[in-house]
């Protein structure tokens, strides 16, 4: 456990007051993390600039530019997420103080620019190789927590919401047909994820893993201990499954759920519905997920290529000249084969004013085309 020297500061009780009153609500970790920003703050005040002493007396420069310098060659490095909270929770402290204390200077002397951006995340699903080794291992483990990773990557769910499964999570839709209800999770949202026989077996044998004594329980993974300890345990006993199948290197159990997403698609599931299974609520976080190859490409162009879509539908069947009728319909037929030839030169031509007027032809014809429809029948 670190240990830092007291910190005497002019400014500390006003940053721990405004610390204090952003963090009522939150967690005692955010609650720490805040008092380790201005903590962090404070001492490169005290070692750099000690003669600053008021709050008007803070400036951008030179007190926040070197503040966030002297993060940036920290050693060892922090991390960018580490940054990036610092610097946000250190914003939302100036603001509080500016509004508290009639300094709206305060309020601009850290800006979302000053935050790092996040590395990109490159999918990271389990190879073949090592997702058939770990569930082997799983398997022959058969134990509670063993076969709740197997859940785990069966359903792709996260490991909080595994371990938050209620009892009877599980509800039959017809014959070999289930759904799994997922609870609350990460994005505080809940789903039904459809699942196979497979997942029926594995929850029903959680559910005969599990001691008289926890009857009582309502979650499937009974809490007879912290909810986070039993987070650490699921991790430590993939861990174990990873070491015991021989697989080196580091893997975390959330990469069961990039291979899940992956392998869905790769099945034929469509991206929304990927989406919905995984309980994301935007696409740019389930791309994230997806690994895709080019066997992956090669396979759905094949696939395109042998069931052809074309942006504009098939033309009607023009009447021939030798059995063409001076009659409303034929009219409307002989309408709807230009407004055909027209959506094809439109396609065909760049943008310009030929396509422009075009494309006002084509709108006038289906105003003609509506009036024409609900005329009478004309009778000769």
């Amino acid at each position: 456990m670190r240990h830092h020297c007291p910190l005497h500061h002019p400014l500390k009780s006003l940053l721990a007051r405004s610390a204090q009153s952003l963090t009522t609500a939150l967690s005692d970790g955010t609650r720490r993390v805040y008092q380790g920003t201005f903590r962090s703050f404070l001492r490169y005040l005290a070692a750099h600039h000690p003669e600053v002493s008021q709050l008007k007396q803070l400036q951008r420069d030179p007190h926040m530019v070197g503040w966030l310098a002297d993060l940036r060659s920290h050693n060892p490095p922090f991390a960018k997420i580490t940054i990036a909270i610092r610097v946000t929770f250190l914003h939302r402290i100036l603001q509080d103080l500016a509004w508290n204390h009639q300094i709206p200077a305060l309020a601009h002397l850290l800006s979302r620019a000053d935050v790092p951006r996040r590395d990109e995340i490159s999918p990271r699903p389990l190879l073949p190789e090592q997702d058939q080794l770990i569930q082997k291992e799983l398997q022959s483990r058969d134990d509670f927590f063993s076969n709740l990773l197997m859940l785990q990557r069966h359903t792709g769910m996260r490991i909080g919401e595994c371990v938050d499964l209620a009892l009877d999570c599980l509800f039959p839709l017809g014959p070999d047909r289930w759904a799994i209800h997922v609870p609350l999770g990460k994005l505080k949202t809940e789903r039904w994820v459809p699942v196979d026989s497979t997942v029926y077996q594995i929850v029903e044998r959680l559910r005969g893993l599990r001691e008289p004594t926890a009857a009582s329980d309502p979650f499937l993974l009974p809490r007879n201990r912290a909810r986070e300890t039993l987070i650490r345990r699921l991790r430590a006993v993939f861990r174990d499954a990873v070491a015991a199948a021989g697989i080196t290197g580091r893997l975390v159990p959330h990469q069961s759920r990039h291979t899940y997403a992956t392998e869905m698609l790769r099945s034929g599931v469509s991206f929304p519905a990927v989406m919905q299974l995984l309980g994301h609520a935007s696409p740019e976080m389930t791309l994230r997920y997806l690994k895709i190859t080019q066997p992956d490409l090669q396979r759905e162009y094949h696939q395109a290529l042998s069931h052809p879509r074309h942006l504009v539908p098939s033309p009607p069947a023009l009447p021939l000249a030798a059995s063409v009728h001076a009659d409303l319909p034929t009219l409307l037929t002989a309408i709807d084969g230009a407004q055909y030839i027209l959506r094809v030169l439109c396609c065909a031509l760049p943008d310009g004013s030929h396509r422009r007027f075009l494309a006002r032809v084509g709108r006038r014809l289906a105003k003609i085309v509506t009036q024409l429809r609900s005329l009478p029948p004309i009778q000769k």
